[in-house]
């Protein structure tokens, strides 16, 4: 009885992280597509959230949020 609950649950969750996962990737990809700085000063904060909390609750690595904030952080400075 608790394995079916388990695979109801897991089902729910594995939706849950991957639609944070799409809008995160999204986010990326609409922030390195900006021209304007100030836009893009103001996409860098929400996305540093986004990858913050991805990296949190375990549905990235880490390391691999670090990484993404440096790069998406050069990229805004040199705009």
């Amino acid at each position: 009885k608790s394995a079916l609950k388990r695979i109801r649950s897991n089902e729910a969750k594995r939706l849950r992280n991957k639609y944070q996962h799409k809008t995160a990737r999204t986010h990326i990809k609409n922030l390195r597509n900006s021209k304007d700085k100030e836009q893009a000063q103001g996409l860098l904060n929400e996305v540093n959230a986004m990858l913050d909390k991805l990296a949190k609750n375990n549905i990235i690595h880490k390391n691999k949020a670090a990484n993404q904030k440096s790069k998406l952080a050069k990229f805004v400075n040199t705009l």
